[in-house]
């Protein structure tokens, strides 16, 4: 059955569907030998797609696991300036995972990641909001006055966001951490509104994405969603 490519290419759980256009873009897309453009379609059963020279296999066992993401890792399973990516930590799986969503390189934390294409676009699509909490140390002459301005809508890159949760965990003079959640993901979205309301942001490590916490899982190290937490999070 004829597909488009980028559907394919994340159903065989290599990548997302946003990521495999971007690779078909980049020119790292064949199919029966020829480069693949985006919009072009193709049979999983009757072509042969690789995607940087490697042929897709077929779909296995659909794995949901979390990590928790060291600092200086990026999100990416293919960076082009050979820097260490999270798909080094959990290269031990029977079958390639990748990132639901992001986090960038100096933030640390929770991270899902999926070989199941489905379960990852219907998670990154902007109308399945899911709450995220970060544990965020900043500093600041005013932070209190900082958390009051966090807590009301702001404009970020022309975008409206809506009014973020958060609650004071610890204050010392000018710094202090913070739970702070948030709704919509955007990029580097916590770094920006704390930048926006007079804080500088010293740490930021994500601790619960929806139905799943990252708990005393340690820095590098992943674990089995389990299937209460699969069931919550679809």
């Amino acid at each position: 059955m004829s597909e488009k490519i980028q559907k394919i290419i994340s159903a065989a759980g290599l990548m997302s569907r946003r990521a495999a256009e971007e690779a078909l873009r980049g020119g790292r897309v064949t199919v029966n030998g020829r480069a693949a453009l985006l919009g072009d379609r193709a049979d999983a059963e009757s072509d042969t797609i690789c995607v940087d020279g490697q042929p897709l296999s077929a779909p296995g066992r659909k794995l949901y696991i979390v990590l928790n993401k060291p600092r200086g890792y990026v999100t990416t399973m293919h960076d082009e300036k050979g820097r260490r990516s999270v798909c080094e930590l959990v290269s031990e799986l029977e079958s390639r995972v990748y990132p639901v969503g992001r986090l960038d390189m100096q933030s640390e934390g929770l991270l899902i990641m999926t070989n199941d294409g489905d379960f990852a676009n219907a998670l990154m699509h902007p109308s399945h909001e899911i709450n995220k909490t970060y544990r965020t140390w900043v500093s600041g002459q005013s932070i209190r006055a900082a958390v009051k301005e966090l807590r009301q809508p702001m404009e970020l890159d022309g975008y409206r966001i809506r009014a973020a949760g958060v609650e004071i965990e610890e204050i010392t003079g000018t710094e202090a951490t913070l739970l702070i959640t948030i709704h919509e993901g955007r990029n580097r979205q916590i770094r920006k509104m704390c930048e926006q309301s007079g804080l500088r942001v010293r740490r930021l490590c994500r601790i619960r994405e929806g139905a799943v916490s990252l708990g005393n899982l340690p820095s590098g190290k992943w674990r089995y969603l389990t299937d209460a937490e699969v069931k919550q999070m679809k």
